[in-house]
C-alpha cells in the first residue's frame, strides 16, 4: 500500500513534471472508482495543471479552472507515468486501468489497480475539503505544528493498541501497515501496547521515531520516479515485510503476525522483551 513517503514522491514527481500543463483527456476506465459527480470529472479537461499537493495518502492535481482531480490509491493502486501516452483503446473491465489522463506536452499518467478487491477512488472536487476522507485526516506527523505535546494528546486516554491508533488516518494521517511497523520497531514498541499506558518516555521515543523514520523514507523517495518508489520503499524496510530475515539492530528474527488481509512484522528482542506475539490465526494475541 502508497503510503505518505512514496506517495509523497508522487505528489513531487508529479509537481514538477505535470505544473503548467494542460489537461488534454480524462478517460475513465473504471465508473466504480469515480466518487463525485459535480463538477463532472471532465472540467479538468482543458485546464492547466497548477500544483500538486498531499493531504494525508490523497494525491491532490490543482487545476486552473477551479477543480481538482484527487485520488487515493489504496491497497494495490498505483500511477504509471508516461513521457508519451499509449494511444490504444482502454477497454473498461478488462484491464487494471482505473483512469487515464493525458496533457498537451503528449505525455500523461494511468491510475491503475492490482486485484479483483477494488478500492482505488478518485475525485472531481472544487475543494480537498469536500472529499470526505481528505474532511476526516487527523494532523499530519511531518508538519511543524506537529509536536511531541500534540501526540500525548492524541493518545491520551486511547485504550486502544498502538499499531491501530497510528494506522488510523482520524487520529494520525498518512501511516499505514508499513511503517507503523517501521515506526514501532525504531521506538522498541510492542505493537499491542496501549496507547493510553505509555509512560513519557515511550511518548518521546515514539514521537522521535515517526518523526525519523517518515522524513528518512521521504527524503528516499524525493526525486524518483512513480517506477522506482516501489524498489525504494521495500529496501528502506527494517522489519516490514521481512518475515524470517534478521533484524537489523540486534539479528534476532522477524516475526509476523498475520490477518486477515495483511499481515504485521516484529522484532521480539527489540519490542516486546523476547516474546512471540501469538498469531491471530491461532490464538489471542499476547500483550
Amino acid at each position: 500500500m502508497p503510503e505518505m513517503p512514496e506517495v509523497q514522491g508522487l505528489v513531487d514527481f508529479l509537481g514538477e513534471r505535470a505544473t503548467g500543463l494542460t489537461v488534454t483527456k480524462v478517460s475513465v476506465a473504471n465508473i466504480a472508482a469515480l466518487k463525485t459527480y459535480d463538477p463532472p470529472i471532465d472540467a479538468i479537461t482543458g485546464a492547466q495543471v497548477t500544483g500538486a499537493f498531499r493531504h494525508g495518502k490523497f494525491i491532490d492535481l490543482e487545476t486552473d479552472a477551479g477543480a481538482h482531480l484527487i485520488f487515493h490509491l489504496a491497497k494495490a493502486g498505483w500511477l504509471r507515468w508516461y513521457e508519451q501516452l499509449p494511444a490504444t483503446v482502454i477497454r473498461p473491465g478488462r484491464t487494471p486501468i482505473a483512469l487515464r489522463v493525458g496533457f498537451d506536452d503528449g505525455s500523461g499518467f494511468d491510475l491503475t489497480e492490482a486485484g479483483s478487491k477494488k478500492s482505488l477512488a478518485y475525485y472531481a472536487a472544487r475543494s480537498p475539503a469536500d472529499v470526505p476522507g481528505i474532511a476526516r485526516l487527523g494532523p499530519d506527523p511531518l508538519d511543524q505544528s506537529f509536536t511531541l505535546e500534540t501526540l500525548a494528546g492524541l493518545l491520551a486516554g486511547r485504550r486502544t493498541q498502538i499499531k491501530g491508533v497510528l494506522r488510523d488516518q482520524s487520529i494520525v494521517a498518512g501511516i499505514g501497515n508499513a511503517y507503523s511497523d517501521e515506526i514501532l520497531h525504531a521506538a522498541k514498541m510492542s505493537p499491542y501496547a496501549l496507547a493510553a499506558g505509555l509512560t513519557d518516555a515511550e511518548i518521546d521515543r515514539l514521537y522521535a521515531a515517526t518523526r525519523q523514520t517518515l522524513t528518512d523514507a521521504v527524503a528516499a523517495a524525493s526525486g524518483k520516479p512513480p517506477a522506482d518508489l516501489k524498489d525504494a520503499k521495500r529496501r528502506g524496510m527494517a522489519v516490514h515485510g521481512r518475515r524470517g530475515e534478521i533484524c537489523p539492530v540486534c539479528g534476532d528474527e522477524v516475526r509476523s503476525v498475520f490477518f486477515a488481509d495483511n499481515s504485521l512484522e516484529y522484532c521480539p528482542t527489540c519490542q516486546t522483551g523476547g516474546k512471540i506475539l501469538a498469531d491471530r490465526r491461532l490464538s489471542r494475541l499476547l500483550k
